[in-house]
């Protein structure tokens, strides 16, 4: 194929025509294959005479086969043929993209075509920067270089070019400190040559359209370098270019003109087009306004000032010398200069000059951050009411737009409410955190003020006749007391009043004329649901109430009382009320998941059931056939329509139809004849090549259930088996933990069915079962990036084989050995030793399935000494059954065998052996008994729990002179600031991506040991090998201690009564 050819080919792509279009797909989809066709792709994308989408799709094309063919693929199955195979691109062509790349993109004017470009760079520099790129940043800044002699003539390549720098960046942007040497030494490089650049661009004089977008790139460059660690803090920005000439951002005096050129930027005013003044030509159209290079520049100008003083600029969250003084000056100088802009840019909405929703956001969060530091409080505090009273609280209150919006587009209202990404860009939600934390952290100086007006608000509002109410102002007033709810609660002196506000001020707006107060009183409910009342009755007429607005004629108003009932159905007296309506409140919850995808709806919903469990058995096939109908309306629309609330609503509803499976779980009956409407969709989401991979999580819950719940495993049940391993090979890798159950259940409930079957997999394979298990648990554990928890549920899986296979996988124990082995080597010297556990629970596991079989593939690696010794000695970190169980059944199966059948190097382990397993068995034993005594005498000790929360004193706070300190956010962030590894299980655990049962994986462990007792097989064992080698073990019993043979008598007896008892 010629560059000709390809474009009649794109070009063909978009005919209407199928006869010219499919082929033209077919030819574009095998392009990876082709050798030089990324270089005729590039070819097509710098003609810049080639239609303009000729040339976009090019670039698509361009970018997906080097995301997809740059890297070496790697393949872990014990059944391939070769372990890695080479990347689809040659170095042929992996050279000419480097040089082709960079020129058409200095060259790109097209934003998309430039944006797929840049993509497809940061994709190069992931696998190639800087080892096998290292001339790629010496280009660009001489690009820089050059063309900033002649802006007119070369402005869109410097543009570019700061572009593509941005783009190499943002790979290092989220690395821990140690992995950032590439970084700092670009900022070595290039922050002398693009510091006076800034400063050059952000002169008054300064006011293109171009200016503005390259002083945007060179901020996010900043953003990208700067916001996680300041280069040259830790003196790693020295590595290359020696300490004289680090800029070692760090050094306050270093940042001063970065804080100047961010101040400049934030105060430069943006006159209506009107005016005809510099900037000229702010468009009138909002959303033009929001994209408008000059907005998005103060834009980004906040966003980096909030991110310093958060990340550097607090005295208090500083850990060594130099982030201290940085700290202090950064809050004492450039903190206190910065407010002063900040706090004029949100003085633009109050003087009915425009600002753009974004930047208030930003400004509201500086200002929240300047709160905590007593040098800019003490500017703020003069300026409370203004702050409050202009800015907040209007900008809190809903504006003429939201209630034509909510009148006119409901459902877009509600999902504007509703979105998890408000709080990061909803000026609303930046206005009522900034509240909250005021009252939280300066109360003194706010609070009775801001009640008492609020008060007033809402009185004003009682006593005006009807034209004259203000339902926006009492809504607002409103929002301020539930947004407090939490701190108020709290507090005796705010508490006794809640039952008196709610029912003189916000029952009545339950039947209010206005929809949107209707909204609010749901809204209260939610937000107060924890209301001791005094009288019975106020609760029974807040639920009829609530029931009521379930069928309100305003969709927002439903929605907010469907959301309401999940917080109420706990209040004592509730279940009174809502048991017997509860058919009727199930038929609404789903006519209203018929009129909108709401995540929340169906989460209420989900509360409903949970609660109500045990009733809803003779509903399950009808809400199951519900929540599935629902589920497939929700992920169309997701996935067509591209409804990102209606896909977390799908989520949603696999979410509840897992909460009627566990209500019902102890069915069978039931349980199996839900598989016909239950299995198809599971399939569905486990095929389909991931385009459901948002409810696989869900999908695999629901598996769980039907596998691990019934006797038997239909053949229906068994299709999903197969489409685990695909998905885990092909698109699904980071869902291990959650297929395992599955897996497990699958290997537990059809033994024979598992070790006969085979799948075809979709490179046209037949693959046995056992094989796609042993490729999932090895290509997991021989991946690097792997983490423990991860790791030690691949492990499970080889126990789970063994464990319910007894004879049947003798062929797979040395490639099991080979992969266990390894990681132990790997792990040995681990602090921590739970993965050691795990492998020793494989091991414990092969050697009660052959202790033969086992010792030999120990002895030829030569490692059976090493692993018996480290293994007792981990023997006492052991602390559950499983692990203490499969070490004495393993352990006893090497006493089993005649000492002249074992290895040589295991003279002299016979004696620790037997001391390590007697006593392991006996701990096995005395812990059973004393769970049993623990059991009875269980309490709930969540009120306690509840009750140490501390109070906040409304009425107190920290001193003008005072800095705010926060130890839940101090303990937070001097956690975060000694992560290493961001890929390890405690960084999860900080940023809120950790499954805390997730590594359960052996708490519901079940297989035919839980039918051994220990105790008796170990005691029958000893007994054995001592009728069977009596001199052997006689000299065995003088090397054992006192206190191992006193446990060895004790062992006999205990094994002797627990024989009478089960005779």
């Amino acid at each position: 194929m010629d560059v000709e050819q390809l474009h009649v080919v794109l070009q063909q792509s978009f005919a209407a025509d199928p006869n010219l279009r499919n082929p033209a797909e077919e030819t574009i989809k095998n392009l990876k294959h082709l050798p030089g066709a990324v270089q005729l792709l590039l070819q097509v994308i710098a003609e810049k005479q080639v239609r303009f989408e000729v040339r976009q799709a090019a670039a698509i094309q361009l970018k997906n086969i080097c995301r997809e063919g740059w890297a070496e693929r790697v393949s872990y199955a014990p059944y391939a043929d070769e372990v890695t195979k080479p990347s689809l691109l040659s170095i042929d062509d992996k050279t000419a993209v480097k040089e082709g790349l960079i020129t058409c993109l200095l060259d790109e004017p097209e934003k998309s075509i430039r944006d797929l470009l840049a993509e497809t760079l940061h994709t190069v520099v992931v696998n190639d920067f800087p080892e096998k790129w290292p001339d790629l940043i010496p280009k660009l800044l001489s690009t820089i270089h050059m063309g900033v002699t002649d802006m007119p003539k070369n402005g869109l390549r410097v543009h570019n070019a700061l572009l593509a720098i941005r783009k190499v960046c943002k790979r290092y942007e989220y690395k821990a400190r140690e992995q950032r040497g590439p970084l700092n030494e670009i900022v070595n490089a290039a922050f002398p040559l693009l510091l006076p650049l800034a400063q050059e661009l952000s002169n008054e004089n300064q006011n293109s359209l171009e200016a503005a977008m390259m002083l945007k790139q060179i901020l996010k460059i900043f953003w990208s370098s700067t916001q996680f660690f300041l280069p040259g803090s830790d003196g790693s920005s020295q590595n290359t270019s020696g300490a004289e000439n680090s800029i070692g951002l760090a050094r306050p005096e270093r940042l001063q003109p970065w804080f100047e050129i961010l101040t400049r930027v934030l105060k430069k005013p943006l006159p209506e087009a009107s005016t005809g003044l510099e900037p000229r030509g702010q468009p009138v159209d909002n959303d033009a306004r929001n994209a408008w290079p000059w907005w998005k520049l103060k834009k980004w100008t906040v966003q980096i000032m909030s991110r310093l003083i958060s990340r550097y600029g607090i005295p208090s969250y500083a850990d060594d010398t130099e982030a201290k003084e940085f700290a202090l000056y950064f809050s004492q100088t450039v903190a206190p200069q910065f407010l002063g802009p900040v706090c004029e840019t949100l003085s633009l909405r109050p003087t009915n000059q425009f600002c753009t929703d974004r930047v208030v956001h930003l400004c509201l969060t500086f200002v929240d951050l300047a709160v905590e530091l007593s040098s800019t409080y003490k500017l703020l505090k003069p300026h409370l009411d203004f702050m409050l009273y202009q800015v907040c609280f209007p900008t809190m209150c809903l504006h003429q737009n939201d209630i034509e919006c909510f009148e006119n587009d409901p459902i877009e209202f509600v999902q504007k409410q509703n979105s998890p990404l408000a709080d990061f860009y909803d000026p609303r939600m930046s206005a009522i955190t900034l509240l909250t934390d005021l009252v939280k952290h300066r109360g003194q100086d706010v609070t009775q003020n801001l009640l008492t007006r609020m008060t007033d608000i809402i009185q004003r509002y009682m006593q005006a006749p009807a034209d004259q109410k203000s339902h926006v102002e009492k809504d607002g007033a409103l929002l301020v007391f539930g947004s407090l709810a939490k701190f108020l609660m709290q507090n005796d002196k705010y508490a006794s009043q809640i039952e008196g506000l709610l029912t003189s001020s916000v029952f009545p707006d339950f039947n209010s004329p206005v929809s949107f107060l209707r909204y609010r009183a749901c809204w209260m409910v939610q937000q107060f649901s924890d209301v001791k009342w005094s009288d019975e009755a106020h609760l029974r007429n807040l639920l009829e109430m609530v029931l009521n607005r379930l069928n309100d004629p305003a969709l927002p108003v439903q929605i907010e009382a469907s959301k309401a009932l999940r917080f109420l159905i706990d209040a004592e007296g509730a279940e009174k009320t809502l048991l017997p309506v509860l058919p009727q409140m199930l038929n609404e919850y789903f006519r209203i998941m018929n009129e909108i995808g709401n995540d929340e709806v169906v989460s209420a919903l989900q509360a409903l059931l949970d609660k109500f469990g045990e009733h809803i058995e003779p509903h399950a096939n009808a809400l199951v056939t519900q929540l599935t109908n629902t589920f497939h309306q929700y992920s169309s629309a997701g996935e067509d329509e591209d409804d990102d609330d209606a896909a977390l609503a799908a989520a949603q509803c696999l979410e509840c139809v897992s909460t009627v499976l566990k209500g019902i779980c102890g069915n069978a009956t039931i349980l199996h004849s839900l598989e016909p409407i239950l299995v198809p969709l599971v399939l569905k989401i486990l095929g389909n090549d991931g385009d459901f991979i948002e409810y696989l999580e869900s999908a695999l819950d629901i598996l769980t259930f039907l596998t691990y719940f019934q006797q038997t495993i239909s053949l229906e049940l068994w299709q999903a088996f197969p489409l685990i391993y695909v998905a885990f090979d092909q698109w699904a890798y980071d869902y291990l933990n959650m297929m395992v159950p599955c897996v497990q259940s699958f290997i537990t409930k059809g033994s024979d069915v598992f070790l006969s079957g085979t799948a075809t997999l979709p490179d046209g394979n037949q693959v046995t079962y056992v094989n796609l298990v042993f490729s999932m648990a090895s290509k997991t554990l021989t991946n690097e990036r792997a983490s423990e928890s991860e790791c030690r549920h691949a492990l499970s899986l080889f126990m789970c084989i063994l464990n319910h296979c007894p004879g049947k996988v003798d062929a797979y124990i040395p490639y099991m050995n080979e992969i266990v082995l390894g990681k132990l080597g790997q792990q040995v010297n681990a602090e921590v030793p739970t993965t050691r556990i795990s492998i020793y629970q494989v091991l414990g596991s092969a050697l009660y399935y052959n202790p033969t079989l086992e010792l030999v593939e120990l002895e030829k690696r030569g490692v059976t000494q090493q692993v018996l010794t480290k293994w007792m000695q981990d023997a006492d970190a052991m602390n559950k059954w499983l692990p203490q169980k499969l070490t004495v059944l393993g352990l006893a199966g090497i006493l089993i065998l005649p000492t002249s059948a074992l290895p040589p190097s295991m003279t002299g382990s016979l004696p620790p052996i037997i001391h390590t397993v007697v006593k392991l068995a006996l701990k096995l034993k005395d812990d059973a008994e004393k769970g049993e005594t623990d059991a009875n005498e269980d309490f709930d000790e969540s009120a306690a729990a509840h009750k140490g929360d501390e109070a906040v004193d409304l009425d107190q706070g920290f001193a003008e002179d005072e800095d705010v300190k926060n130890e839940v956010d101090e303990a937070y962030r001097q956690a975060i600031a000694g992560v290493t590894n961001w890929d390890d299980d405690m960084t999860k655990f900080l940023m809120g991506d950790w499954d805390e049962d997730g590594d359960d994986v052996d708490d519901d462990y079940v297989s035919p040991i839980d039918q051994i007792e220990e105790l008796i097989l170990l005691s029958d064992t000893l007994t054995l090998a001592f009728q069977r080698e009596p001199e052997v073990y006689q000299a065995i019993n003088s090397a054992l201690p006192a206190e191992t043979l006193a446990n060895c008598q004790r062992l006999f007896q205990t094994a002797t009564t627990m024989r009478a008892h089960m005779a």
